[in-house]
């Protein structure tokens, strides 16, 4: 079994430029269980990195100061990740003069989910009858979530490192957290206790829906772009997708073989992404349900019966990037890969042993990826400039579902352009 196809020709695939990594402290417990970094994620604004470095510890980085120190030009990050100078509002109405500080948390517990939110002020709390808040969170507001393994959520003010909330009422490990982008702090866990949590920071934290479905452990939400729609994956074969206005279960899309682990959007909101055990991403048309483009990390593909089982190609991670173009995968056969939206076969190749998750850099030019050492990894995306094509594309497709693309006046090739029928 190969990890490319007979077509590719696996000397020619580019070598992703590695640029550094970060390692977790040497610790006499190091070699058990616990370790592990299990999530990776960036600030919106670019100005912190974050990861779990095992044994209870969150380490919370000025990306600026992770960068300079990268072996990777200056120009490519820093309109996305520069120093910032900002006078920041605390959560108790104080100003936070200086440059971003790092932070080292001790969250009480092994760490699974990370997740940043940040405060718009114009997006009011869903629960408008209560006048009397206990935080009010100002413009420069920036939170981090942390999912812990006792179920419990914490939040954390990432400029001070103080803990702001403590979430109770899930009942088994918190796997992952998401925040909707739309800056209303509206957050979703997803848990091993079969349930996803939305939970309203505005509110001080006021848990405000359960969402059930899923038969299993939930490994995995993400939000659209516009913050309309929630993808859940778990231990299943399904996708969940679910109305965040009704709450409600829209469809579950299907044709994986395996345990679906990870998900995500990309920019647009057009394409969903998600990686299962099955060795595959499947890249969906989550508004008409359609499988566009399926990544495959085994050849010749195995058959269902066996992508349902134990293999070495199990797909532990997925991430968009944020150019809309390319797609990181992280697998058990100690390869990083890079995709693009218009290739069957990997971009890029990287070498890297247990692999756990990835994430890219708020302007899309650094992959991170965790590992179970505790240690982060870092390459720099494949760049390229976008076509005018494609970036009118994901311009109309932000506010276009792929339904309103087949009414417009236009050629049919057009038509499937827009719609990412093209590939």
């Amino acid at each position: 079994m190969a990890s490319f196809p007979d077509f590719v020709n696996e000397n020619e695939i580019d070598k992703a430029k590695f640029i550094g990594e970060l390692l977790a402290p040497v610790a006499p417990f190091d070699q058990k269980s616990g370790r592990e970094t299990w999530t990776v994620a960036f600030a919106p604004d670019g100005s912190y990195f974050a990861w779990s470095q095992g044994h209870r510890i969150v380490r919370l980085i000025p990306w600026s100061k992770c960068m300079s120190n990268f072996s990777v030009r200056k120009e490519e990050w820093l309109n996305g990740a520069g120093p910032r100078r900002l006078s920041r509002q605390g959560s108790d109405g104080a100003q936070v003069p200086g440059e971003p500080r790092e932070h080292t948390i001790d969250c009480g517990d092994i760490v699974w989910g990370l997740a940043f939110g940040s405060s718009v002020p114009e997006r009011q709390s869903r629960c408008v009858n209560i006048e009397w808040h206990r935080f009010k969170f100002g413009q420069d507001q920036l939170l981090l979530a942390t999912g812990l393994n006792n179920s419990r959520i914490k939040i954390w003010d990432v400029y001070t490192g103080k803990l702001l909330l403590n979430l109770m009422d899930h009942t088994d490990i918190v796997r992952d957290l998401t925040f909707a982008p739309d800056g209303s702090l509206i957050l979703v866990s997803a848990s091993r206790d079969k349930t996803l949590r939305v939970w309203d920071l505005k509110d001080d934290g006021n848990m405000m829906k359960v969402l059930r479905g899923h038969q299993n452990w939930v490994y995995c939400s993400a939000f659209s772009p516009d913050s309309k729609v929630l993808c859940s994956v778990g231990a299943g074969k399904a996708v969940f997708l679910w109305d965040m206005d009704k709450y409600s279960l829209i469809r579950k899309l299907e044709g994986h073989h395996n345990d679906v682990v990870s998900c995500e959007f990309s920019p647009d909101g057009a394409l969903l992404a998600t990686a299962s055990y099955d060795t595959r991403v499947i890249v969906w048309d989550p508004h008409t349900a359609t499988i566009l483009l399926e990544l495959g990390h085994l050849f010749p593909p195995p058959s269902p019966i066996f992508a349902g089982g134990a293999n070495d190609r199990w797909v532990r991670s997925v991430a968009f990037c944020h150019d809309g173009r390319h797609i990181a995968s992280i697998t058990d056969d100690r390869l990083v890969r890079f995709w693009s939206i218009d290739e069957k076969s990997p971009q890029a190749v990287a070498s890297l042993t247990n692999g756990l998750c990835c994430a890219f850099s708020t302007n899309g030019s650094v992959l991170a990826a965790g590992s179970r050492d505790g240690g982060v990894h870092f390459w720099e995306c494949p760049r390229s400039v976008a076509s005018l094509q494609h970036l009118c594309r994901m311009t109309l497709r932000r506010v276009l579902s792929t339904q309103k693309v087949y009414t417009l006046s236009i050629p049919q090739c057009m038509q499937d352009y827009l719609a990412y029928r093209s590939f």
